[in-house]
């Protein structure tokens, strides 16, 4: 067994919304940065060709869980005959907008890559990651970036890194039901990448989620009295940058005990890249 291959969370450090396409989906500016919070996955490789989870997701179906489908896919893609039991160790909640299914799925689309024998490169990691979702590719590439399109045209992208604290309101939000909303923000003009300053950045689904999901404004006030606080994607996720581990801890000290909430640290290098490297190192020695 292959055990241990981190799939990380993401946090969107602002949100724009260019337009709705004629498809329905949205043009948006986005910029992903990793943080070091991370789903654990392990794998079986199986020579029967079964493909399969072993392990249990609240709501989700093994044939509705992009695990499942982002191996089936790659084998599919591959013509291979090869299968693999997939066990994930949840530690990133679900609903919260830090990427936890997009990440997952890249990271079986990376690891099997890897553990099977394909040697694939990248970009058809990329297009097969894309019919997966949008968030899919980022995760594959592994690298922070500025994001446009539906999300899936990444341009190299390091913003500053450093520590974080992110709340998990307790509720989970429906990403449609944000982009469905009828008084969503859908026309702010795009901007360019070098003129892009977090200070005067926003997050245009802010709004309505604070209208439907009151404890998202909540975290976002609270959270606002020690740093300008934001939220990731569509939420429910909240998070603020801190400049020193021991203002955080007086964060989590004071932080209501009905909520959730962790410290952790903001990174360009995602922790499955360097798996992959290290993996690869172990292999050619």
């Amino acid at each position: 067994m292959s055990k241990g291959w981190p799939a990380p969370a993401k946090i969107n450090l602002f949100l724009q919304i260019n337009g709705r396409r004629e498809d329905g989906y949205h043009n948006l500016q986005t910029i992903f940065q990793f943080i070091n919070v991370c789903d654990q996955i392990d794998f079986q490789i199986r020579d029967d060709g079964i493909i399969e989870r072993d392990s249990d997701l609240a709501g989700v179906s093994s044939e509705d869980d992009l695990t499942v489908k982002a191996a089936k896919l790659l084998r599919e893609h591959v013509q291979g005959s090869k299968g693999a039991t997939i066990t994930v160790h949840k530690r990133i909640p679900m609903g919260a907008g830090l990427g936890g299914g997009s990440s997952n799925a890249a990271t079986v689309l990376v690891a099997l890559n890897f553990l099977w024998g394909l040697n694939l490169p990248e970009s058809d990691l990329v297009a097969l990651g894309l019919r997966l979702g949008a968030d899919v590719p980022i995760f594959v590439r592994g690298k922070s970036a500025w994001a446009e399109g539906i999300g899936e045209k990444l341009s190299p992208f390091s913003p500053e890194v450093g520590p974080i604290f992110v709340i998990i309101p307790n509720c989970k939000v429906p990403t449609q039901e944000i982009f469905n909303d009828p008084l969503l923000t859908r026309d702010t003009d795009a901007i360019k990448m070098h003129e892009f300053s977090i200070a005067s950045s926003r997050n245009d689904c802010e709004l309505v989620t604070r209208r439907l999901y009151p404890s998202v404004g909540d975290a976002l006030d609270w959270l606002g009295h020690y740093r300008p606080a934001r939220m990731s994607g569509t939420g429910s996720s909240v998070f603020a940058f801190f400049e020193c581990r021991e203002e955080l801890q007086v964060v989590k000290r004071s932080l209501p005990s009905d909520w959730i909430g962790f410290a952790a640290e903001r990174e360009n290098y995602s922790p499955l890249l360097k798996k992959i490297d290290k993996e690869s190192i172990v292999l050619k020695g």
